[in-house]
């Protein structure tokens, strides 16, 4: 009999046991369910914020793309500062009134004046030797100069393509050149010896007040394509000349400043 009951009780005891694992077993897999589910809809979730968050930054990076908006062109009607170069011909029907500053050189009407009082300055502040050389130039002399030059290289035996390289290293072509408009003047000998004089030095420090700048810089021939001339001086009008020179900028700079303003600044 009592050997029974102790079976019994085992019996108990081993049923309780198998019904708290399969209990346990039960309450597990419904707590991984709900975990795994759980992960699920998170992972959906995350995926769904991912895949906005890429949305908004694509529409930003859309929204934000810079799109560079060039500003209207001005048109300048400032005779002062007509661009005279090989991009820049003088146009076939310019025309231009005439003064002389001796017997035989000649300048634009409108602006005789002040060399005439840019030069009578110099004089009188000591600055005795200095001299025009060069200033309007029609574009039949002009013409000419270039053929003479290039046939003087021709007879050196030049072909045809090094004896224009060879010129256009010191004389534009006809209508490319400054002295066809009238407004620009060589000084003394035309050549680089001019910086080392005492009327370079005086031009360099007062020449913008008469209205003229130095037309070919030094640090600017890559933009003028001519290379540094420091005798070869242009009228622009004293304020063009003062903001110039302020702004550090050679005629083709200023221009398109002016025709855009500081966009490309």
């Amino acid at each position: 009999m009592k050997e029974s009951k102790i079976k019994e009780t085992k019996k108990l005891k081993l049923i309780i046991i198998l019904v708290l694992i399969f209990s346990i077993s039960i309450i597990t897999i419904g707590i991984i369910g709900i975990i795994s589910s759980r992960y699920k809809k998170l992972e959906k979730e995350n995926n769904e914020e991912r895949s906005e968050v890429l949305e908004v930054n694509s529409q930003s990076e859309e929204n934000n793309t810079i799109e560079v908006v060039v500003p209207a062109k001005k048109e300048i009607t400032d005779w002062k500062l007509i661009l005279v170069n090989k991009d820049n011909p003088l146009p076939q029907d310019y025309q231009i009134e005439l003064s002389y500053i001796d017997r035989t050189r000649q300048f634009d009407k409108r602006a005789i004046g002040e060399l005439n009082n840019m030069l009578k300055d110099m004089k009188a502040r000591g600055v005795q030797n200095v001299w025009v050389q060069s200033a309007y130039r029609s574009v039949e002399y002009q013409q000419n100069l270039y053929d003479k030059s290039i046939n003087k290289y021709l007879k050196q035996g030049k072909s045809i393509e090094e004896a224009e390289e060879l010129t256009l290293e010191y004389l534009n072509k006809p209508r490319e050149s400054e002295h066809n408009l009238g407004l620009a003047v060589d000084f003394n000998n035309v050549d680089e010896g001019f910086e080392n004089t005492k009327a370079y030095e005086w031009l360099n420090k007062n020449a913008e007040d008469y209205g003229f700048i130095l037309r070919y810089p030094e640090d600017k021939a890559n933009i003028t394509g001519i290379e540094y001339e420091p005798w070869h001086w242009r009228y622009v009008g004293k304020e063009n000349a003062v903001q110039m020179n302020d702004l550090n900028m050679c005629l083709e700079e200023y221009i398109e400043y002016l025709e855009y303003g500081d966009f490309n600044i």
